[in-house]
């Protein structure tokens, strides 16, 4: 139970693209995500892109032709999530993108969270919900709280120490 690996965070997720430029105007224009520096002792072509605390490493195919795009958007497919602001700002951006997506809802208890649902240019699925409207509930032991608020507290469990360090060195 608890940590048994000692994690902290996700770091990042890679994807294998057709074409890595896509990939990346994809990635910074749509999701906002910012290149970064790349170590350069890789031999094979890839990116790195940064945002909203994780990152993304893209991978150029060795045979892209050979990689199968998935046409239908199916929301129980792998995918990766966002958190936003507003469900209805995102709604427009992809409509006037011309990002075809899919609506979902899903209803727990009389709270709502909506998700849209769309690929990335290789097919891979991603999510954008408003799912800090969702408790997360423990099966075991703690009580209800956020995503945001589970975040916020594991943060500030983790700054604890250097706080106290910085406080001892005053």
């Amino acid at each position: 139970m608890g940590n048994p690996l000692h994690l902290k965070s996700l770091n990042h997720i890679s994807l294998l693209c057709k074409s890595l430029e896509e990939s990346i105007d994809f990635y910074e224009d749509v999701l906002g995500f910012v290149p970064i520096r790349r170590p350069g002792s890789f031999n094979f072509d890839g990116a790195w892109l940064f945002g909203f605390g994780i990152g993304i490493h893209l991978l150029q195919s060795e045979n892209p032709e050979k990689m199968q795009k998935k046409g239908k958007i199916n929301p129980k497919d792998n995918h990766i999530s966002f958190q936003c602001e507003s469900m209805a700002a995102v709604e427009k951006k992809l409509k006037d993108m011309g990002i075809q997506h899919v609506r979902a809802l899903v209803e727990e208890g009389g709270i709502q969270v909506e998700q849209l649902f769309f690929h990335d240019p290789d097919g891979f699925m991603i999510e954008i919900c408003d799912c800090d409207n969702l408790p997360v509930i423990p099966l075991a032991g703690e009580i209800a709280q956020s995503c945001s608020y589970l975040n916020l507290e594991r943060m500030q469990q983790q700054m604890q120490p250097m706080v106290q360090q910085h406080e001892r060195a005053i």
